[in-house]
Formats: C-alpha cells, sequence, structure tokens
C-alpha cells in the first residue's frame, strides 16, 4: 500500500505542476549562459517561495545560487536544480526539466518534512556546461552536514545509475611572431600552424586511447587575416576519462601533444584550466535502488546500468558532488531520437507533452526516493558505491 506521505506529496506537486511547466517553458525561451541566469534564478526563487520555502538568494558568493530550505529537525537532503543554458542552441541539455523537477521534488516534500522528520534544501547550481558551479558550492559549504544529494537529467535514454566520465576543460594559446605571409614568410612563426599541429597530435593520440576516454577541441582564434602569419592562436578542448585517476594520464599524454607542437613550430605555449575538473560520478548504491522502484511505481520503470548494454555519457560537476556526500543522477528519456543532448531539437523536445511529463516523473521518483529513506530510516545505509 502507497504510504500516505507518498499520497500527499504528490498532491502538493499537482497544484504546483501547471506553474512549473511554465517556468520551464519559459526557460526555454529564455536561455541564460553560465554565471549569468539572473532571471532564471530570481524565477526559480520564488517558485520555492510560492512552495513554501524559506529562500536565500543569491547565496554562497554567487549571484545565480540559491538556497531554499525547509523542514527543521533532522537529516538532510539536497536537490540540485541546474539552470545554466549552452551557447547557440539554448536548453539543449535540458535545464529547464531540470530545475523545475528539482523545484517540484522540493514542494512535493515540503509538504511532509516535518512528519518525516527531514530537511529538504533545494539548492540552485548555476554554471554546470562550464566552469562547475557545484564545486563553487562545495567550497562554500552548501553541502556540508547534507546527508544525500540527488538531481535528475533528461536525455535520449532512461537510465537510473548512468556512468559519467571525469573531465578537464583546458584552454591553449600559442604564441609565434607575425609576418607579411607572402613578403616575409621566412621571419614568422606560425601559432595558427601550433594549432593544427597539435589537433593532429591529439588526432593521432586517439587512435591509442581507452574506449573510455575522450578529447575533443576547437580552435577559437586562428588568426586575424590570411596575409598575416598568425602570431596568436587560441583552442579550447575537453579531455575525459572514466575515473579521476585514469584523467591524470590521459592529461598528461594530451599536454604532450600541445608541447610537441610548440616545439615543432618555435612557438610559445600556454595551458589554461577553464573552470574545475569534474570528477566522475559515483552512484549510490542505496539511493539508486530506492530510485529505481519508486520510478516504475510512478510509472515509469527505467533500467539499472548493470542490466544494459555499457554506454558512457558526458560529464557533470554532480561528479564531484558524489565525492562529498551520497548522490545519484539518473537520466530521463525524452522519447527524441534521433534528437540527443546538445542539439536544438532536444532543446525543443523539452516543450513536448514527453517532456512535461519528465518534469513530474523525475520531481514525484525523487520526492518518494527521500521519503523512503525516511521511513525506512536508510540514512546509516548510504555510502555504498
Amino acid at each position: 500500500m502507497e504510504s500516505i506521505n507518498k499520497q500527499t506529496a504528490e498532491q502538493r506537486f499537482s497544484e504546483h505542476e501547471a506553474a512549473l511547466q511554465e517556468l520551464s517553458t519559459w526557460m526555454y525561451h529564455n536561455p541564460e549562459l553560465a554565471y549569468v541566469e539572473h532571471e532564471t534564478s530570481a524565477k526559480m526563487a520564488e517558485a520555492l517561495r510560492n512552495g513554501g520555502f524559506e529562500v536565500e538568494h543569491p547565496a554562497y558568493g554567487l549571484d545565480t545560487a540559491f538556497e531554499a530550505k525547509i523542514g527543521t529537525k533532522g537529516p538532510r537532503v539536497v536537490i540540485c536544480a541546474e539552470m545554466d543554458a549552452l551557447p547557440e542552441v539554448g536548453h539543449a541539455c535540458g535545464h529547464n526539466i531540470i530545475a523545475t523537477a528539482g523545484i517540484g521534488a522540493g514542494i512535493a516534500l515540503g509538504a511532509v518534512a516535518e512528519d518525516l522528520g527531514i530537511r529538504v534544501t533545494v539548492l540552485g547550481t548555476p554554471a554546470e556546461e562550464n566552469f562547475g558551479g557545484k564545486v563553487d558550492l562545495i567550497n562554500a559549504g552548501a553541502f556540508k552536514d547534507a546527508a544525500a544529494s540527488m538531481m535528475i537529467h533528461p536525455s535520449s535514454k532512461d537510465l537510473v545509475d548512468p556512468l559519467f566520465l571525469a573531465i578537464d576543460h583546458l584552454d591553449v594559446d600559442f604564441y609565434g611572431k607575425e609576418a607579411h605571409a607572402s613578403g616575409s614568410p621566412e621571419i614568422g612563426i606560425n601559432a595558427l600552424d601550433a594549432a593544427v599541429q597539435a589537433y593532429t597530435n591529439v588526432a593521432a593520440l586517439r587512435q591509442h586511447i581507452l574506449d573510455s576516454d575522450r578529447i575533443h577541441g576547437i580552435i577559437t582564434h586562428g588568426g586575424a587575416a590570411a596575409n598575416i602569419v598568425p602570431a596568436h592562436t587560441s583552442m579550447s578542448w575537453y579531455v575525459r576519462s572514466q575515473t579521476d585517476e585514469r584523467l591524470e594520464v590521459l592529461g598528461d599524454r594530451v599536454r604532450k601533444c600541445f608541447e610537441a607542437a610548440a616545439v615543432a613550430t618555435g612557438c610559445r605555449y600556454e595551458i589554461t584550466p577553464r573552470g574545475y575538473r569534474y570528477k566522475n560520478i559515483r552512484n549510490d548504491k542505496v539511493l539508486a535502488k530506492l530510485y529505481h522502484t519508486n520510478t516504475a511505481a510512478a510509472g515509469r520503470p527505467m533500467p539499472m546500468y548493470a542490466d544494459i548494454e555499457p554506454f558512457t555519457s558526458g560529464s557533470t560537476d554532480m561528479g564531484n558532488v558524489s565525492y562529498e556526500l551520497p548522490s545519484i543522477h539518473p537520466m530521463l528519456s525524452l522519447d527524441c531520437l534521433p534528437a540527443v543532448n546538445h542539439q536544438k531539437e532536444f532543446a525543443a523536445a523539452t516543450l513536448t507533452e514527453k517532456g512535461m511529463q519528465t518534469i513530474r516523473d523525475g520531481a514525484i521518483a525523487m520526492a518518494w526516493t527521500t521519503i523512503d529513506l525516511a521511513e525506512q530510516d536508510l540514512w546509516d545505509q548510504l555510502g555504498t558505491f
């Protein structure tokens, strides 16, 4: 028999569901990038105030972070609500669904927090797509004393406990010497040649890395004019591996690709980390099992990683959170293939009937998972990965 607390939580969510759908739609039409999610975070904070939460906004030294709290006693659960969009393709990673499902889960739990003896925090986490806002929040103490954390993420596949890779974001600059490309090429030092050679070096390295490794990059500045030997070029690279330890090994090999390009062309080079390193995610087994049971009970059965053909996903600063406290990060399908994350078509799928249903499915499953955690007093069993 379904618990009374679960029924109460679902009813409270339903009372706010239409407003959450409107907020998700507004976010789709008004995407804001990392650390400048000003209107978005304000609207999210207001939705939580309307749901009975005490909200601090801004919070933890970040202009667009917020902390919404309800409940006065007991273990604390943190629900992460991402909010930033991507350049050019907008909410093509579905953060409008992440945000509204997180808010919805919090509001649902707000109806039963005191009866369960728990504290619920909905944490507005900026800059996941770039820089790593959750690492800022970790460093500022936002997760201190919390017992568990969770969020959901829209995808092209359903999966309770996905594999997310550790990642380094690297900006690389090459510095040479300008010259007339036709009149005096012999006195130039071509920084574009260095960038192209670096790309070629990495392409050769890709033949000899693990299947789970990923290296991808772009040239962000290639020179000023075709008749000037480029004196400065810039590149942006992502280096990913299945574990943080493996990332150290792969990262060293990639850096040598950049060094070799500089030596070969006579350029000087600089490597600048962009934001924080993201760790691979560690899915807590107890939380994952509870979520698996509850999402099925809510009408959306989802597989576990052990039951499917293995595949890798992207990377997330939620990985860093998972090293601080027990966490999960389920992926919820929008049934939109061939559209996948980081495409405009995927962003559009967040507005479909399936996208709106995903807000409900994610919110209810997170709320019910938290209720089971409290009702079954499983706090001491957390921390198995």
